[in-house]
């Protein structure tokens, strides 16, 4: 009898027990909820405090790249005020030239005589720079059309005078002329190219192996394709083709075509490795002679044609 009662007395003490467990786990997982919305929140909030950082940083480059831009429109208009202010004072000096010239205003037969050279010297300089690209023609012809325009005394073309000097400028900050240019430095490589040695030194031999250097007194290996040639006869026949290639590279640079300098160039420069042993000379003479092929040989400038095309214009008025 004493036990069922054991037994009822102990029950309600492990649902209490149980009931404190559960309640336990409640607490601890609404408190363990609570702390991971807390963090949440702040990885959101710093999130978002990132975010605006962020875009702070984007706003403040994009107007850093606004002021920059206004700056260099600023210089541009600076510089575009100073050439009108150059060119303003240039054509208050033409016009005073012209002021002065105004001594017989019954010259008209003269002037059109004038005026009739004056184009065809421009048409002349034009077709040079158009048909051959003859830089120091043009130069010359532009010369002799500005001394003429600078005996006609009528100043309504004093912007004709104008036009013609900055048309000069532009041709004058040129330079020098292409094809003179390269012409110069193929002449530079062929004297180069001929103080070359034509077989291998002594001290490059040296630095090889010793059994490399056996070998060599036996066979030499070279690649098919660069085989340095030994024989008198063949490098004499060699060196009758460079000069024959670098002749039609001078012929194509007369003609300025570009086409045919290039093909001259590579194959005078197929020839380089078979007539002087591999060296720091040779390839830098290599890399000048690659260089030239894409050298441009024409002279193209859109102020070209200004002149005469304003003073066609004129007299058609």
């Amino acid at each position: 009898m004493p036990e069922p009662q054991v037994r009822r007395s102990r029950a309600p003490l492990a649902w209490l027990v149980v009931l404190l467990l559960v309640l336990g786990g409640a607490w601890a997982w609404h408190a363990w909820n609570t702390r991971a919305k807390h963090e949440r929140a702040a990885a959101d909030d710093a999130s978002q405090r990132l975010t605006a950082l962020e875009d702070r940083i984007a706003t403040l480059r994009s107007e850093q790249r606004a002021q920059q831009q206004r700056l260099q429109q600023a210089e541009a208009t600076n510089r575009v005020l100073r050439d009108e202010l150059l060119g303003v004072g240039q054509r208050a000096a033409l016009l005073e030239d012209s002021v002065s010239k105004l001594v017989d205003p019954d010259r008209h037969g003269a002037q059109a005589i004038r005026l009739d050279e004056v184009e065809m010297l421009l048409g002349m300089a034009q077709q040079r720079l158009q048909l051959a690209s003859d830089l120091d023609g043009a130069r010359r012809a532009y010369a002799l059309a500005a001394g003429m325009l600078d005996g006609i005394d009528d100043p309504a073309y004093l912007s004709l005078r104008q036009t013609l000097a900055q048309e000069r400028a532009t041709l004058d900050a040129k330079g020098v002329d292409p094809v003179r240019d390269a012409s110069t430095k193929l002449t530079n490589i062929e004297t180069e190219l001929a103080r070359l040695p034509s077989t291998k030194s002594v001290g490059d031999a040296g630095d090889k192996p010793w059994w490399q250097r056996v070998a060599s007194r036996l066979v030499d290996v070279q690649p098919s394709d660069r085989v340095q040639l030994q024989a008198a006869s063949d490098r004499s026949a060699a060196m009758e083709a460079l000069g024959i290639e670098l002749t039609l590279a001078r012929a194509a640079l007369e003609r300025r075509d570009a086409v045919a300098w290039a093909a001259a160039l590579a194959r005078a420069d197929a020839w380089l490795p078979r007539l002087w042993p591999d060296s720091p000379a040779l390839r830098a003479q290599r890399t000048m002679l690659q260089g030239l092929r894409t050298q441009k040989l024409a002279v193209a400038s859109p102020v070209v044609g200004t002149t005469l095309a304003q003073l066609r214009s004129m007299r058609a008025r």
